[in-house]
């Protein structure tokens, strides 16, 4: 089962985050290959964390849990909070199989959410700039509760456009940039 889990800094946890630097990427490391994508998501100065972006392949609902609140950022107070959520990985494939490549261009996060029901899904027709792109859902899997995308785009407004007007309740875009060690 695929997860969208977006951990969302603290403000004022800089600090601290810097400090668990090395527990979070050692905790990271033990799920490498159940790893879809990753990422920091950053403030309107591009330098400041705001969050981190993690989509993982795990056995269930228990083992995402797990996953996003067993985190050492999580367990000391960086992060105010959680978006976990099933996902689908409509591209079939991982950020690391992005034609794109880790650098050029600035890279967004843009999250759709409270769809409006009764409205199917496809993949933009701009694929080529998409690093992950899939549905929300429901804990059953069963329900689509929004939209989580990667995208790469020139300025924030073009990667809000991965999304149809009209179709949410609210759509968030954060500068966001490729994760993991290098």
């Amino acid at each position: 089962m695929e997860f969208f889990c977006y951990h969302r800094d603290r403000p004022g946890s800089l600090p601290l985050r810097e400090e668990l630097g090395e527990a979070h990427w050692a905790y990271m490391d033990r799920y490498e290959a159940e790893l879809i994508a990753r990422g920091p998501t950053f403030a309107e100065d591009g330098e400041t964390p705001t969050g981190s972006v993690h989509i993982v392949d795990l056995p269930d609902a228990a083992a995402a849990r797990a996953f996003a609140f067993d985190e050492p950022n999580y367990q000391a107070g960086v992060y105010r909070d959680v978006l976990l959520r099933r996902w689908r990985n409509l591209l079939g494939r991982t950020m690391w199989e992005f034609p794109g490549g880790r650098t050029g261009g600035d890279r967004h996060l843009v999250l759709g959410l409270g769809p409006l029901t009764g409205t199917a899904l496809d993949v933009p027709s701009a694929r080529d700039e998409l690093i992950a792109y899939g549905p929300l859902l429901s804990d059953d899997g069963e329900v689509r509760v929004g939209t989580a995308a990667l995208v790469r785009a020139p300025d924030p407004e073009a990667a809000r456009a991965v999304l149809p007007r009209g179709r949410y309740a609210g759509v968030e875009v954060h500068a966001w940039e490729f994760g993991g060690r290098r």
